[in-house]
């Protein structure tokens, strides 16, 4: 009789704790689970898991929602009956577009405008928009011979002279690390000059960063129509000093060195000009840029002061 009174309070024991432990948190609950007795955190998954495959089995049961296909019931496709295109009637102010046929021809300049809008320039180089897409095409590098790489020239209008290739060195701890140095002058022979310099261990690869770098520089030479100064001007740069006058139609630029280079690149004809003082080519060049820059037109000193050009003369 006390086995068979054992054998039920297990059960009732068991159902006490499960019903006890549904209303509690397991981490806060004090009864202790024996090997008989799994975690309700164990039994939950379980239950949520059959519930939804009983949801999903008396779902399936149901029968698919039938698609309406009353439109086709009196539609035949074989038939050789012919469809009426009834379109609806236009507004009363509505005008036709014009026909393609009846619009004016395109000439090639505005088809090549219209064709670089959507795909950008061609490949000839040549913009009908103004932009010379090869203008920084020198970073491209190209083999040349002996398979050393060479940068094609820069193509924007500008012509480049060499003053002068030197070398230089530089001492360091393990010795002397040579280098050329190179002066370019880049002019369009229009007004516009610039002088620069560059370093390189290479005379090719010295000569195009100067050439970069004097296109960094460029300036504007104040000329009259007879392409020559409107008045005389002086420039020093360290201890050079450059002298420059104007000069009638016919005289030439008489001037020798850097001075006469970086005049003749920026399109004087007529000119007059003397080094004195040192005879580095660098500084004469600067200083030529320097004495240009001093110079202005008459016709904006006339602005400045607020009276007439001609009123310049009396």
């Amino acid at each position: 009789m006390a086995t068979a009174t054992a054998t039920t309070a297990t059960p009732l024991s068991s159902f006490s704790s499960l019903s006890i432990s549904l209303h509690t948190t397991p981490r806060l609950s004090f009864l202790s689970t024996t090997a008989n007795q799994k975690p309700i955190t164990r039994l939950l998954p379980k239950l949520a898991l059959s519930s939804l495959i009983c949801r999903a089995s008396s779902s399936s049961d149901k029968p698919p929602t039938e698609i309406d296909t009353s439109f086709f019931d009196n539609f035949n496709p074989n038939a050789d009956e012919d469809v009426v295109f009834d379109p609806p009637t236009p507004p009363e102010d509505y005008v036709s577009p014009p026909s393609f046929d009846d619009l004016p021809e395109e000439d090639d300049e505005e088809i090549a405008a219209a064709f670089e809008e959507l795909y950008g320039p061609a490949y000839s180089g040549i913009s009908v928009l103004g932009k010379d897409i090869n203008v920084m095409d020198s970073k491209v590098k190209k083999t040349g011979a002996l398979g050393k790489t060479k940068k094609e020239k820069i193509k924007d209008g500008f012509d480049e002279r060499v003053v002068q290739v030197r070398r230089v060195t530089k001492v360091v701890k393990g010795g002397k690390q040579l280098r050329f140095r190179a002066i370019v002058v880049v002019g369009d022979k229009k007004g516009q000059v610039g002088v620069g310099v560059g370093k390189a261990k290479e005379v090719i690869a010295a000569v195009q960063k100067s050439a970069v770098n004097a296109r960094r520089n460029i300036i504007t030479v104040p000329m009259t129509k007879y392409l020559t100064f409107p008045h005389r001007s002086d420039g020093d740069y360290g201890a050079a000093k450059v002298m420059l006058r104007p000069a009638s139609p016919g005289t030439g630029v008489i001037a020798g060195g850097a001075v006469r280079i970086v005049l003749e690149m920026a399109g004087v004809e007529n000119a007059l000009g003397k080094q004195i003082g040192s005879n580095n080519a660098l500084n004469n060049a600067r200083a030529t840029v320097v004495a240009v820059q001093k110079m202005r037109q008459f016709r904006d000193v006339a602005r400045d002061r607020g009276i007439p050009m001609e009123e310049l003369w009396k």
